[in-house]
């Protein structure tokens, strides 16, 4: 869609019955109303400091984690040349930085596929939210699932797409068909933050905070006035200056210039706009240095990471982009997954004691915590072996049975067979018994 069809689907700007401060203008030049009176889009929210940290945070951990596609039923890693190196320009952390950061700031992530002459896959090229327009036909053998994308081009050429050559990442939403801009959901805590942002800047800019006030009884000239302003900034500013005694005339007073209580509350209510950011965009605050306040994540890093991963990153953006990757980008028999050891473990005592405590038990083998760690498997498979608790014996064996005694050599079990032999046949009668005769005496 061209932006000269955008115009002409709303109402016209040299229309003076619509004036330039509708929501519908707004919207147009991508600003969402807000009764702070601050318009608030995708791009401008990045200038409060909390959404900045937010969506670096959110977009930075989730495209700097190992991605790796293994085989179903195996623990066999696969060599996908197309997750390795996506791009001929941009590195795999900045496609998929830039795929989920317009995830998190438009609710959409959008990368055009490009296949060779075969068909395949070979490069993701990042496509702007604001240039792509999602909708839904009728499903036919073409189209099975009936969706296509309006996508026009840095030239301004308009193509129809289907998902053969766009990969979704949609975020939350209600229709399948296209996620919510959390920015846009936001709008009002967003605008309240830079509405409160602008008028600490604006006060400090107009010099309305002093640091006392000189009266007199009697009234100066400007001359008196600025003779005693120099004479008690002379005395009494700098640091050489701390806890001197000032001397003023017998007529003069100073007063000092404290903070006023609806300051303060200012104040107040920009930390509180830093804690509803995190909250939208499901960040713990202090992971966006917000300390003031006690945090129920845990007690710990280990903890409140953990949390963090295990109740939002982990669900809300790494869980739907492994799925949306193995559908789209993998064949049929493999799967891809993000390694979330490095996020998830903690300080070396504490990881020596779980694995200790796995080895033992013969959940792990030695192979099992090098992978853990980010190391390479033993040669050989020699770290592919399990133990049990009982001597560390190997899995599977009674480490209390006695010991067999050692084989024999095979002449000593040839002639010991022969022997047994012999006897069995001596034994056997010559003239067995058979039943209704008498027996000899």
């Amino acid at each position: 869609m061209s932006v000269f069809g955008m115009f002409e689907k709303r109402d016209s700007l040299e229309n003076p019955a619509v004036p330039l401060t509708s929501a519908s203008l707004l919207d147009l030049f991508g600003g969402a109303k807000t009764d702070a009176g601050v318009p608030v889009s995708e791009s401008s929210s990045l200038q409060t400091p909390a959404v900045w940290r937010c969506v670096g945070l959110i977009a930075g951990v989730s495209a700097a984690l190992p991605l790796h596609s293994y085989v179903d039923g195996t623990r066999d890693r696969t060599q996908l040349k197309l997750l390795k190196d996506p791009h001929p320009e941009l590195t795999a952390l900045e496609v998929w930085r830039l795929a989920f950061a317009a995830r998190v700031l438009w609710g959409d992530g959008y990368l055009q596929k490009v296949r060779d002459r075969a068909g395949n896959i070979v490069q993701l090229w990042p496509v702007h939210p604001s240039k792509v327009r999602p909708y839904r036909v009728r499903p036919s053998e073409e189209i099975p699932g009936g969706k296509l994308f309006d996508v026009t081009d840095d030239w301004g050429v308009q193509r129809v797409l289907s998902s053969r050559d766009i990969l979704h990442m949609p975020g939350l939403g209600y229709d399948g068909i296209q996620g919510l801009s959390p920015v846009r959901l936001a709008a009002e805590g967003i605008s309240l933050a830079q509405a409160a942002e602008r008028s600490a800047g604006a006060l400090f800019g107009r010099g309305n905070l002093l640091g006392g006030l000189i009266t007199t009884k009697s009234k100066l000239n400007d001359g008196q006035a600025a003779s005693l302003k120099a004479r008690w900034e002379a005395g009494a500013s700098g640091v050489s200056n701390a806890q001197r005694v000032a001397v003023l005339d017998s007529d003069a007073s100073f007063t000092p210039v404290t903070m006023p209580n609806s300051d303060a509350q200012f104040l107040e209510s920009r930390q509180f706009q830093v804690t509803e950011i995190a909250r939208m965009f499901g960040v713990p605050p202090f992971l966006l240095m917000s300390t003031e306040k006690s945090t129920s994540w845990g007690t710990g890093l280990e903890q409140q990471v953990q949390g963090w991963v295990t109740f939002d990153l982990g669900p809300q953006w790494l869980q739907p982009a492994e799925q949306r990757i193995t559908k789209e980008l993998l064949p049929p028999n493999e799967y891809a997954k993000y390694a979330l050891q490095g996020l998830l473990r903690g300080d070396s005592s504490s990881r020596a004691t779980f694995y200790r405590a796995m080895r033992d038990i013969g959940a792990y083998c030695a192979d099992d915590i090098r992978a853990l760690e980010d190391l390479p498997p033993i040669p050989g498979g020699d770290g592919q072996g399990f133990l049990q608790p009982t001597y560390m014996a190997p899995l599977g064996s009674d480490p209390l049975a006695p010991k067999e005694p050692a084989a024999a050599s095979d002449n000593a079990a040839r002639a010991a067979a022969l022997i047994a032999e012999a006897r069995r046949l001596l034994e056997t009668p010559d003239h067995p018994t058979t039943e209704g005769e008498d027996d000899e005496d």
